[in-house]
């Protein structure tokens, strides 16, 4: 048979659980609300402990939501969190070596976010998905 030859399943493969991604915890969302920026504990990582950047955003952020009129946020760039929604952090001086809290903060619970890729370090590695 040449290379270019076609070839015969005698029983072709059936694509299985392709529709239940959700269910198999592969595909996250995490929405991008004021609840979960509240109930994030992004700000007081230890990852960010020590980055000027992060502690600077804080502040800023929490004045942003104080002022922010009703069902509007912050853009993401501005908040030092919820990167398990909106992807890896924008300060260049984290310490990634340091331990992330990612397992007790409420949105990762209630996401269920320990069977996501990532789980952890969402500020370095982005949204879970």
């Amino acid at each position: 048979m040449g290379r270019d030859a076609p070839t015969e399943e005698k029983s072709p493969i059936k694509p299985r659980d392709r529709d239940i991604t959700f269910q198999r915890k592969t595909d996250f969302v995490v929405p991008y609300v004021e609840e979960n920026i509240n109930r994030c504990r992004c700000p007081q990582c230890p990852v960010q402990a020590n980055s000027r950047c992060a502690q600077g955003k804080v502040q800023s952020a929490r004045q942003a939501l104080e002022n922010a009129p009703a069902d509007e946020v912050p853009d993401p760039e501005d908040v030092p969190g919820v990167y398990c929604s909106e992807g890896t952090a924008t300060c260049q001086d984290l310490d990634f070596d340091r331990q992330c809290i990612c397992g007790s903060c409420e949105v990762w619970k209630e996401y269920d976010l320990k069977d996501a890729n990532p789980n952890n370090h969402f500020c370095q590695h982005g949204r879970a998905t």
